[in-house]
């Protein structure tokens, strides 16, 4: 027997991955910042490459916590 669709905590678990990725490209940034002088531009390059790719995951689970409030609302 299949269990049941259970959604009541996912806008918060989304939220919480939200603020994970945003932590996560503040600290990349920070360590640019400290230690770009050491870094190569291809090492800069694959961090700002990185935070890119977290912008489009952040839009993307922006969008989920929408369709989430969406079905919360039609229960």
């Amino acid at each position: 027997m299949a269990k049941p669709d259970d959604r009541s905590d996912n806008m918060e678990k989304i939220a919480k991955n939200i603020g994970h990725t945003l932590k996560n490209m503040d600290e990349a940034n920070d360590f640019v910042k400290a230690h770009g002088n050491e870094m190569s531009e291809e090492e800069k390059q694959q961090i700002q490459e990185k935070n890119q790719r977290r912008e489009q995951s952040i839009e993307g689970l922006r969008d989920e916590i929408k369709d989430e409030a969406a079905f919360s609302k039609t229960r």
